[in-house]
Formats: C-alpha cells, structure tokens, sequence
C-alpha cells in the first residue's frame, strides 16, 4: 500500500486526545467477534465513525492515542473498518507495535492538530509528510522501512507468510 503517488487524497476522520483502546475496542463487545466490535468502535467519541467510515480514510488524533489495555482488538476494528492510516504526534506503545503488526499505518506528526480544520490529506510515505490540499507539507516521523514493509503486506502474519513462500519457490 502506497499513498505517496495517490492522486486523491484521503478523507479525514478528527479525534481529540487520551483515546485509549477502550474507546477503539469497547469491553462490552470483546467476546464478539471483529465484525460486531469494529461497528462499536469510536461510538463513545465519535458516534457516526464506524457506520461512516470508508476505506482508505484516516484518523486524525491528539497526543497519546491508543493507551490503554495491550488489547490488538484496537487496531484490529480500525483495520477491519478500512482505515488506510492514523496521523497523532503520540501513541501507547502498545498499540503502537499492534497496529503494525496488524497492517495499520501509524504517521507520528507533532503538527497533526493542524489538521483540524481540513477534510482531506495525501500521504507521501518516502518523505514522509502530510500533503494538504493548499500543497502545504506536514512532516512526520520517518517510520522505518521494516515497518513500512510490514504495512505494504498487510501486517507481520501476511508478511511472514509472503517470506515463506518465496523461500519455497
């Protein structure tokens, strides 16, 4: 998965900051399967996300998303729902490490509360930055080739069965 040649630009979902993986994956819905937890997903924060959201949209977020329990059920709602990427200039460190392993693109952006006002985003990943409409570039934190790979894959079990079938071939 490449955004950085996207012509259109990915639509923006805004969130504020402390979303933790409560608000990602409610309890009340864990021993559901993903299907029934991805349609709880944000419904305290942001209501209409999971009836709304389509793939390839983003989710904009303060300072420290994702904190919480270990549960990978949080990115996994927001893979199971299509998002291409989160931008936030912070997350949990565990849910930092499930998302990748999961297939979700996590963009640290210090700036990314300058998104607030905006709809739409491109992601140029071999800068990497945010690219607004106006052109304006929003740098980011390089993520690592490794992790990039990973994403482009679909997360480590997709990556790793890929590996896997290249050494037999």
């Amino acid at each position: 998965m490449t955004h950085a040649s996207s012509p259109v630009g990915h639509r923006l979902w805004h969130v504020g900051a402390d979303i933790d993986t409560d608000a990602l994956a409610p309890g009340a819905y864990m021993q559901h399967g993903i299907e029934t937890l991805a349609r709880h997903c944000l419904e305290n924060v942001l209501p209409e996300f999971a009836s709304g959201v389509r793939r390839g949209d983003v989710l904009v977020a303060g300072p420290n998303f994702g904190i919480g329990s270990s549960r990978e059920q949080a990115a996994s709602a927001l893979v199971h729902l299509g998002v291409a990427a989160v931008v936030a200039p912070s997350y949990g460190g565990l849910f930092f490490r499930n998302a990748f392993n999961l297939g979700l693109l996590l963009l640290t952006c210090p700036q990314a509360e300058r998104l607030r006002d905006q709809t739409q985003v491109t992601i140029d990943e071999a800068q990497p930055a945010l690219v607004l409409p106006s052109g304006e570039r929003l740098p980011c934190a390089p993520v690592p080739d490794f992790l990039l790979q990973m994403v482009r894959a679909g997360g480590l079990l997709p990556q790793l069965k890929q590996r896997l079938a290249a050494q037999r071939a």
